[in-house]
């Protein structure tokens, strides 16, 4: 397995938590990443993206298609 690259990133905390469960259902191994700043009580956080999502580059398809199909 190789490294894991960024995939894709997310708009808030709910769309990264329902990718999250359906990954871990599948058994795709994943990393999601948040952008919280204690320093700024998440401030830029809530302003901009969420996080994002860190996976294996081999895994970026059935990802990107399963993210596709969970924001119809």
């Amino acid at each position: 397995m190789t490294d894991p690259i960024k995939i894709l990133t997310f708009q808030n905390e709910i769309e990264a938590m329902l990718l999250d469960e359906i990954l871990t259902e599948k058994e795709i191994p994943h990393l999601i990443r948040t952008y919280h700043d204690s320093a700024y009580n998440g401030l830029w956080q809530t302003q901009s993206i969420w996080g994002h999502i860190e996976a294996p580059e081999e895994f970026r398809e059935e990802i990107e298609q399963t993210y596709k199909e969970m924001s119809l």
